[in-house]
């Protein structure tokens, strides 16, 4: 057999398909979609960790390159920002919608380019200009109840005469919660069907919701501000900042404005004895430059989202997830999760 010597010709070939191929690869990732994994519980039962889910970036209108000189596919190491462009996004503003589950990039990773931030994904429940509030773990929007608590899950305190085991756990698919004294007390996470459902149970002597009370100040809560005191389940009324508003200024509700003035906006402020100086000049007023929204998560106490950081930029938003592409089950070692191939997200 006559053994077979590349060219150079033939060389330079493989090189440019290889080339072309991986152009098309990044391109496409880049302005149509992209496939990511679920890696936190926070929007159970919509997504489950160990999904994979496809982002459609096309929704929103695809958000060109803001850091050029990055390795494509790592998100986090070797770029450089030398050269960094504006926030520019095709075909205008995204057009989001409450309820959708949006892909975005975390906010509070100052540290990172904005498109070299880590990859969040949460239901967006209040959009620019929304009047918003949680009262008793459901959520309001323009005064109007948004939430199907049915879709939803909450942390709930049970009590039992007997011990909840792991067959228990399994029976149930109880992936978050466990034993909390010696007196057969047990926080579970659990929808409220669930919920109902173990309530029939004889050997469940008290099942009840988890709610923080109003006017129960959570400091690890947004604005972080005594003055307001919310928590997550009684949280608000809150606007959410819409482009062109004009916000008025002063050392009370500066709490909630002041990363979009500083850090999203790229201004200086100051507070000095009680003025407000933003970019050297006294001003009692600001004009947001983009829109803002608010994100939580379907698994409601269990969710690090927007009321713990407050609003994410139009500028963070990459895309809708619209499909679980795969899934597999590595908490019970249960392998591919076959019914929730190729399913939507609702």
């Amino acid at each position: 057999m006559k053994k077979y010597i590349p060219t150079k010709q033939s060389i330079i070939e493989w090189f440019k398909a290889i080339g072309i191929s991986f152009v098309c690869v990044l391109m496409i990732r880049t302005f149509l979609f992209e496939i990511s994994p679920v890696g936190s519980p926070s929007m159970e039962k919509s997504l489950m960790t160990g999904d994979y889910m496809f982002i459609n970036k096309l929704s929103y209108g695809p958000r060109l390159l803001k850091t050029l000189f990055s390795i494509p596919f790592i998100n986090q190491s070797y770029y450089s920002d030398v050269v960094s462009l504006p926030y520019m996004r095709l075909f205008g503003s995204p057009d989001v919608e409450r309820n959708e589950v949006v892909v975005f990039n975390y906010p509070m990773e100052d540290e990172f380019p904005v498109d070299h931030r880590t990859y969040f994904v949460k239901r967006c429940v209040a959009l620019p200009g929304d009047s918003f509030k949680i009262v008793d773990g459901l959520v309001y929007v323009n005064n109007k109840l948004m939430d199907d608590e049915n879709s939803l899950q909450f942390n709930y305190h049970l009590k039992s005469d007997k011990v909840l085991d792991s067959v228990f756990t399994s029976q149930y698919n109880l992936v978050e919660g466990g034993k909390i004294s010696d007196n057969n007390d047990y926080s579970f996470t659990l929808t409220k069907s669930l919920a109902d459902t173990l309530r029939s149970k004889t050997f469940i002597t008290e099942i009840q919701k988890n709610n923080e009370k109003k006017e129960m100040w959570d400091e690890f809560v947004f604005p972080f501000n005594a003055h307001y005191k919310w928590n997550v389940d009684n949280y608000g009324s809150l606007k959410i900042p819409s482009k062109g508003d004009t916000v008025k200024l002063d050392s009370m509700n500066l709490c909630i404005y002041e990363r979009i003035i500083s850090a999203y906006e790229g201004n200086t402020l100051e507070l000095k004895s009680d003025s407000i100086f933003i970019n050297g000049e006294y001003k009692t007023s600001y004009v947001i430059k983009q829109n803002y929204y608010f994100m939580m998560g379907d698994n409601r106490h269990n969710s690090q989202d927007s009321r713990h950081w407050g609003f994410v930029p139009e500028d963070h938003i990459i895309g809708k997830a619209t499909r679980i592409i795969f899934s597999n089950d590595k908490l019970y070692h249960k392998g591919i999760r076959w019914d929730r191939l190729f399913q939507g997200i609702k």
